[in-house]
């Protein structure tokens, strides 16, 4: 133990010191600083060090790779830091600080309205199901049933800075319950704009004769309240909630820790709702304008290649999840101006990937392929695509490509004939639930919208059968490569003995050099290989023990019957989510057999708190082997032979 103190001591002493240390933790391999300035750490003293393999700087963290023992190391430097005893409040702006302007944007805008999508989806639903049943003449419009499920729909988008406001708040590290009056009070009735208007004359108008002239009803202290309505909005409580966070921050430095509980939060709420609605919300609103206006400016000048434009690259953003930032302009279309024809453009992409994958189901003889294949299209039918995208057409990029031609098509059509939504609603075949006008009874825009559907699918699955075929690299066994083949493929090396390690779980092979992370990607701990996963679950890849089973539930150690060392670590920085969407079926110690479930985890939640999920699998133990052989197939399943070390 003595060797793992000094190893520490060191370690402190060259990031700077324990004062420079904000926080730490640590994952399967690496130990992971916080650090108060890290230019002060010295890389090359680090990687020198033995007990080091390397260090890295990624995600605002400064990263140490220790290897197998980093459980021993982190208690040793959690003594010396007492990183427990420390605030860690700071850390926060320290990440954002660290992140580029457009992923910092992403990352707040996919925070900040991710964990309302589904009841802002079933709301939606619910008012484009009632809009639906009064055009069908199942009831009138000033019925009770159509009243109360229209309050059921529409609550959610009349009170959304409130939903906005909560989320606000956690995101921007603000008291929750804080963001949530301050959402409350932009919505309140009485300072609306329609109220002021409905009950007031104006004192004057600012701006007459502008696309922002605003009448002034209220003055506080002398300065104009500018009257605006609030409820439905989006910008002006993101930005009151930020600016709150910053007054909270100070003073919870400067106030009394005896009166700080009621204090802090009352000044809080009057300081940043004060400007909110003198300074902030007026200009936030302003803002909101002149982007729609932009937008709209830009789409009028050519809808048609502006269609074209965003449907062929929604498949392209989604990959990279630059999708999220053209979520706020769809949200803030539906409540300011009640329809939305930008995101609409990129409807039927969903159902050409779809139609792939029917095509390829009644095509292939892949059993796997098929397998794999029905359950992803019927996931694209409610709207959900990427196991498609990462598992069937991204790898095969013919496929790939020619869906986002044709969607592209699509979506040119529905930009040419302004095809629109006007309310929220499910995804898929719930999306036709948007697509009635309230005020132009009618079916001419859902037809618009289901005649690029069809199109985009027959074209798809049409294009999809001539330009498909199975990979005749597979064996009629549907097996993926087996080990005797591949130890063909490299004739000089003799070996009368081999350990083989199946696949864990289902997916798209990736080279380990081409994985995100360096310490896996330089092969650092290891040969090995990594899997985009399709499924989310784990099993194990031959008879074995499990070594080592981090608590965070994303990374296991495995030792085989036959020696091999195998370290699987489920996605990167997934540690971060301290086991949330990760639950595990075994323990520390435990004897398991191959094929046997190790784990489940949640690959669309993970993906949507910015994680990937690009698992490695890194054989410890190289240098016990002549060569590790990896398969040669771009997909694997549970079962499939993955690794084979020669010996």
């Amino acid at each position: 133990m003595r060797k793992y103190q000094q190893l520490a001591e060191e370690i402190v002493k060259t990031v700077g010191g324990a004062e420079n240390v904000l926080d730490l933790t640590h994952c399967m391999t690496r130990l992971r600083f916080q650090l108060r300035d890290d230019s002060l750490p010295n890389d090359e003293v680090l990687k020198q060090m033995d007990g080091i393999v390397s260090v890295m700087r990624s995600g605002g963290q400064y990263q140490v790779v220790i290897g197998n023992h980093v459980s021993e190391v982190y208690s040793e430097v959690t003594q010396l830091t007492k990183v427990g005893e420390k605030p860690t409040a700071p850390i926060i702006d320290k990440e954002i600080k660290k992140k580029k302007p457009f992923d910092a944007f992403i990352d707040v805008v996919s925070n900040l309205f991710q964990p309302i999508l589904g009841i802002l989806c079933a709301a939606g639903m619910l008012k484009g199901f009632n809009i639906l049943f009064n055009a069908m003449g199942l009831y009138t419009a000033d019925s009770g049933a159509y009243m109360i499920i229209n309050a059921m729909g529409d609550a959610l988008f009349m009170f959304l800075p409130v939903f906005l406001g909560y989320t606000s708040a956690n995101k921007f590290k603000v008291q929750p319950f804080t963001g949530i009056l301050i959402g409350l009070a932009m919505c309140y009735p009485a300072i609306q704009l329609n109220t002021l208007a409905a009950t007031k004359e104006p004192l004057y108008t600012l701006f007459s004769g502008s696309i922002i002239s605003s009448p002034v009803y209220l003055d506080v202290f002398g300065i104009p309240l500018i009257g605006m309505n609030y409820t439905s909005t989006v910008l002006p409580v993101i930005i009151v909630v930020y600016f709150a966070s910053k007054v909270q921050r100070v003073l919870d430095k400067i106030i009394p820790s005896v009166i700080k509980f009621f204090i802090v939060p009352m000044l809080t709420v009057f300081i940043s709702l004060t400007l909110g609605f003198l300074l902030i919300g007026p200009l936030a609103n302003y803002g909101s304008e002149l982007i729609a206006q932009g937008i709209f400016a830009v789409r009028d000048a050519s809808p048609l290649v502006a269609g074209f434009l965003l449907a062929s690259l929604w498949q392209i953003l989604m990959v990279f999840g630059l999708h999220w930032g053209i979520i706020p302009v769809y949200i803030n279309n539906i409540t300011s101006l009640g329809f939305d024809n930008i995101l609409t453009m990129a409807f039927a992409t969903t159902f050409s990937q779809m139609a792939i994958t029917l095509a390829i189901i009644l095509k292939t003889k892949d059993k796997n392929l098929k397998a794999l294949g029905i359950p992803a299209a019927v996931s694209a039918l409610f709207g959900i695509t990427e196991p498609i995208v990462y598992g069937i057409t991204l790898p095969r990029k013919k496929l790939f490509i020619m869906s986002c031609i044709v969607s592209g098509i699509a979506g040119g059509f529905y930009g040419f004939y302004n095809f629109r939504e006007f309310t929220f609603g499910g995804l898929g075949i719930f999306e036709f639930m948007t697509m009635f006008d309230p005020d132009n009874p009618g079916i001419t825009n859902l037809m618009i919208g289901i005649i690029g559907v069809v199109f985009a699918m027959v074209a798809s699955f049409v294009l999809t059968l001539f330009l498909f075929k199975d990979d005749k690299s597979k064996p009629s066994s549907d097996k993926t490569i087996e080990v005797s083949s591949i130890a063909e493929s490299k004739p000089e090396l003799k070996s009368e003995k081999k350990h083989t390690m199946q696949s864990p779980m289902n997916g798209e092979v990736i080279p380990i050099k081409e994985v995100q992370d360096e310490a896996f990607s330089q092969e650092l701990l290891g040969r090995g290989i990594a899997i985009k996963p399709v499924t989310g679950e784990l099993f194990a890849p031959f008879d074995g023990k499990i070594v080592t089973l981090f608590p965070t539930k994303h990374a296991f150690g495995l030792v085989s019957d036959e020696g091999m060392e195998v370290l699987i670590h489920i996605g990167f920085n997934t540690v971060r989510l301290k086991g949330k969407y990760f639950e595990t079926f075994v323990q520390e110690g435990d004897v398991v057999k191959q094929g046997q479930k190790l784990a489940e985890f949640n690959i669309a939640e993970i993906e949507r708190e910015g994680y990937s999920v690009e698992t490695p699998m890194i054989v410890t133990n190289t240098d016990s082997y002549l060569e590790i052989i990896e398969t040669k197939g771009k997909q694997v399943n549970a079962g499939d032979v993955l690794l084979t070390g020669l010996i």
